[in-house]
């Protein structure tokens, strides 16, 4: 008998079985070993909004919301400020690597929070009595040569006058005072305003800073016009809420070094930190883990690495604001192949995240992330983020320097547990041999290696083709935000199915005798 068409729908909805396989049902089906992100498939399902319309903003931390769930990892050849600044930028966060001494880790944090301020609390600030020769100096030093100026030098003293790049660019009597050529008729703003109408007043005066005085003229803190240019073309950036400064994160060690160093990390704005561990299920991290929030109670702290419930248990009870996820599924690790220790990827985040999020801890899906679907495949196995190292690697923010090899242009990439990594890190504090347990080893075991990537342009472009990219993937999956799609992975709504090695042939490129791949344009 066939059917009247207009019933199909209904029809449907009677039938006994849905097509594919909750996320239980496909784990529990995999009794044989575990599923890495290549053996998942998400089926379809309807598409009734525009792409633009998905919200990919996830949490980080508990405290901590990003705007898109993007991370770069703490390694050094990733992240250091460059990468951090405009991981934030683009609505992410970077975490800066600690293969480099405390002081340097400090400074780069603070040149994260530097870059874009909302109000300016501590402004270089000067006295009237200082010469045009002194302001060209530090213009050379600083990088910028707007400095208000009060009776005491200080923040706090009473506003005089500020000096700007035009006022000494053409006055050639070096030994002048600025209180000469200093600006006095000024435009303030009066202490108690928003952000939004401070910038609001520097729009209508066109003026490149905005001092803010309290009833006594007093200065009091700073907006600049440079950060509202930088608010308008990069409207998703990560701020932290009171400050509006790029939020920033950093990793350390479990020695007891790492407690000084996380001292300087704070002092310097530190928004999260990251306590780095190949195995996160120790002693030594939880000791570090219990010290932090002792000393540090609002400091968000993600935990890890961890694969298992039972690690994720350990280090939830300790105190820990979000998880890291992942042992040796790195694309430069080869902790599974040398150490017979680690887990899929897949089935690791699923395990974790299904009984992290019974207790409100986020978690970050570290490793084995290699393009758009592996991102979202992540979120729906239960991520809230996903950390990223071979991904972004190559790209022109990255530390280190371009070269070229057979007509290729690329730069060096390599694993926190590669023999070259433990040996710098000789130097700087153990970063790397801490990190695997090796600081009294005599012979470094190898747990990653060293190699070069394809340089992949500037992630002011990569970031941007990953956001539109996952935005389509929950489009074609028919969810508008990664929180509905936890939901509807949840309930059952979202459907699965295991995808074997002929699948994965089939969905791949082939029977082409040459193709290039182009990302985006």
């Amino acid at each position: 008998m066939t059917l009247d068409a207009s019933q199909a729908t209904s029809y449907l909805k009677d039938y006994a079985k849905k097509d594919g396989l909750s996320i239980k049902e496909l784990i529990d089906s995999t009794n044989f070993g575990g599923l890495t992100y290549n053996d998942i498939l998400i089926l379809p399902g309807l598409i009734s909004f525009p792409s633009s319309d998905v919200s990919l903003e996830s949490k980080l931390t508990k405290k901590i919301t990003l705007n898109s769930p993007f991370v770069s990892s703490p390694m050094d050849t990733v992240t250091e400020e460059t990468m951090a600044i405009h991981m934030a930028l683009l609505g992410g966060i970077g975490i800066i690597h600690h293969n480099c001494t405390a002081e340097e880790q400090a400074e780069m944090v603070r040149k994260v929070k530097k870059y874009e301020n909302g109000f300016i609390n501590d402004p270089v600030v000067i006295t009237q009595d200082v010469t045009v020769g002194e302001v060209k100096k530090m213009r050379k030093k600083l990088g910028f040569t707007t400095f208000p100026i009060t009776e005491n030098g200080k923040v706090g003293g009473k506003l005089l006058g500020i000096v700007t790049s035009r006022d000494i660019q053409f006055h050639e009597e070096n030994a002048d005072p600025v209180s000469k050529v200093m600006t006095k008729e000024l435009v303030t703003g009066q202490k108690g305003i928003t952000l939004t109408q401070g910038n609001e007043i520097l729009r209508k005066s066109k003026k490149g800073k905005l001092p803010i005085v309290d009833s006594d003229y007093n200065l009091v803190s700073l907006i600049s016009l440079t950060d509202l240019q930088k608010n308008q073309n990069f409207p998703i950036a990560s701020k932290s809420f009171d400050s509006k400064q790029l939020l920033c994160g950093a990793a350390i060690g479990t020695m007891d070094a790492d407690k000084a160093r996380l001292r300087k990390l704070v002092d310097a704005g530190l928004d999260v930190v990251v306590i780095d561990s190949s195995n996160g299920s120790s002693v030594f991290q939880i000791n570090m883990l219990k010290w932090i929030k002792e000393n540090y109670p609002d400091l968000q702290v993600i935990a890890g690495n961890v694969v298992t419930r039972e690690q994720a248990a350990i280090l939830i009870e300790a105190g820990a604001d979000a998880l890291r996820i992942g042992m040796g599924s790195g694309s430069i690790c080869t902790t599974q192949e040398v150490m017979a220790c680690g887990r899929p990827q897949g089935t690791a985040v699923y395990g974790v995240t299904e009984f992290a999020n019974k207790f409100g801890i986020p978690c970050i899906a570290d490793g084995g992330i290699g393009n758009i679907g592996h991102i979202s495949k992540a979120l729906a196995l239960g991520a809230s983020c996903v950390m990223m190292g071979g991904l972004l690697a190559g790209t022109a923010e990255t530390p280190g320097d371009y070269f070229y090899r057979d007509g290729k242009r690329l730069k060096s990439y390599r694993g926190m547990g590669s023999v070259a990594a433990m040996q710098q890190t000789s130097i700087n504090a153990n970063a790397s041999t801490s990190r695997y347990f090796s600081e009294s080893d005599k012979v470094f075991v190898a747990q990653g290696v060293s190699g070069s990537v394809i340089d992949k342009g500037s992630i002011t472009k990569f970031i941007p083709y990953l956001y539109n990219g996952l935005q389509h993937s929950l489009q074609d999956i028919g969810i508008q935000s990664i929180t509905e799609l936890r939901e509807k992975v949840d309930n059952g709504e979202v459907r699965f199915e295991f995808r074997t090695a002929s699948a994965q042939l089939e969905g791949g490129i082939n029977g082409l005798y040459s193709y290039e791949k182009q990302l985006h344009n």
